[in-house]
């Protein structure tokens, strides 16, 4: 089935789903050339900086496939496709960095494959977005642990 793709990002956490220990749902995606010798950052808008697409495994979502690729459109302007389960990564931050506005996370990344490029997406006004090789992506997912964890899992050639 072909992915819907939105014109405006969904905003607000009143249809987020969480874990059973209170911990927020969400699903990011770690989009890969098809040589594997890059992956797509995007610019954080909180922070600063580099991070992977990302976001809110919502209620209306039957998997968080389906809330990854969602995530992947909104943030980066891409349509891409699952290739792999990276599996589930516990939030690394320290308690004093956690807010209301960003509670403790579970985060379950894909390894994808980008099938699309848009030239303008939903969030393209706040993100931009860069391919970056391996050593580059390290540096700049280095504040970032639960992320560096989701591209050390993945395929991208070192």
């Amino acid at each position: 089935m072909a992915q819907k793709l939105a014109t405006t990002a969904r905003t607000g956490r009143d249809n987020q789903r969480y874990g059973a220990q209170g911990e927020r749902l969400v699903a990011g995606v770690v989009p890969l050339s098809n040589d594997k010798k890059k992956v797509l950052l995007i610019q954080s808008t909180r922070r600063g900086g580099w991070v992977l697409p990302k976001g809110g495994w919502e209620n209306d979502e039957g998997t968080p496939e389906e809330a990854a690729c969602r995530e992947a459109w909104e943030e980066a302007g891409v349509v891409c496709k699952i290739q792999r389960d990276l599996g589930k990564i516990p939030d690394k931050r320290p308690p004093d960095q956690l807010t209301a506005h960003a509670p403790k996370a579970m985060f379950q990344f894909f390894e994808v494959s980008v099938e699309k490029e848009a030239s303008q997406w939903p969030e393209k006004h706040k993100r931009g977005r860069q391919w970056m090789s391996y050593t580059e992506a390290k540096e700049a997912l280095t504040p970032r642990p639960e992320l560096l964890d989701a591209l050390n899992r993945s395929s991208i050639l070192r």
